[in-house]
């Protein structure tokens, strides 16, 4: 397993990182920083402050170090039943990198940004730093999160996982990633339920009801029967063109059912299976 943490500047990623290490034994990997580095994180780590791991006084080892995403996914690769973590990520071509391997998740990491500020302050007077206004961090964060072409935002707006570190104790932190369960392997690949749960919730983005999208998928043995969605019949116009004149008409919740025309994701997850294929054993998914 391998954890990207990704967020704003002093929102919780290292203290993250610390707890995952010190709780579940997981250990660090870093990127080698480079010229190649978006300038806005180098800003955000290192212009007025120590490096963390620095601030901590750790020691890395040569092998926890790597010049490329691609050396560090090999190397993860190799040992991806040990459990890994790193906040070296800072741009979309790193991210996409680590996303196509079945072992990685993406958390992040985010809090209120008075209180990220009150943390940058203490950590630079902790070193005898001026710390910046708050309105000169407000500048700061907004270039590190929103830069046209570096910002961290659209990262942080593909994680599977969030967290919102909105407290300075330590230990509240800490109960809520106990709560999390980031260790969670189950997190990597969904179990049945929830692989056919998704994919009844994809067939409703195919639904055409001007009242409701709603999907459903029909499996036997741990097989894709049949997939639905509710709305109009075949050869019929589409609800959301006008074909069906009571969903379209703007009547309430239960009134004039009789005269709507769209049939439920169920039924057409059904007739589309036909009375051949559907067995005992079968079990509908739908997700509403």
């Amino acid at each position: 397993m391998l954890l990207g943490l990704c967020g704003g500047i002093c929102a919780g990623k290292h203290s993250v990182a610390d707890y995952l290490v010190s709780r579940h034994g997981f250990q660090k990997l870093y990127l080698a920083r480079t010229v190649s580095t978006p300038l806005v994180e180098k800003l955000a780590t290192q212009a007025r402050i120590p490096e963390h791991d620095q601030v901590d006084g750790d020691r890395v080892a040569e092998h926890q170090i790597f010049s490329t995403v691609d050396s560090l996914v090999d190397f993860v690769t190799t040992r991806w039943s040990e459990r890994w973590v790193t906040t070296d990520i800072w741009d979309e071509c790193v991210l996409e990198t680590l996303q196509r391997r079945p072992f990685f998740i993406l958390v992040s990491v985010d809090a209120p940004v008075s209180i990220r500020w009150k943390r940058f302050t203490e950590r630079c007077e902790l070193y005898y730093q001026t710390p910046p206004s708050l309105e000169d961090f407000v500048l700061r964060n907004d270039d590190h999160l929103y830069h046209q072409k570096f910002g961290l935002a659209r990262l942080i707006d593909r994680a599977q996982v969030r967290l919102v570190n909105p407290t300075s104790s330590l230990w509240q932190l800490r109960d809520a990633l106990s709560e999390l369960d980031l260790t969670n392997e189950q997190r990597l690949r969904p179990s049945w339920d929830q692989y056919f749960m998704q994919l009844a919730s994809l067939a409703a983005q195919r639904s055409n009801c001007m009242k409701r999208r709603v999907g459903c998928v029909l499996v036997r043995e741990k097989r894709v029967i049949s997939t639905g969605y509710n709305g109009t019949p075949r050869n019929i116009k589409n609800c959301t063109e006008g074909g069906c004149p009571r969903c379209n008409d703007g009547h309430g919740a239960g009134v004039g059912l009789s005269t709507c025309l769209c049939i439920h994701a169920e039924e057409n997850a059904l007739l589309e299976a036909g009375r051949e294929r559907i067995r005992e054993g079968s079990i509908l998914y739908c997700d509403t």
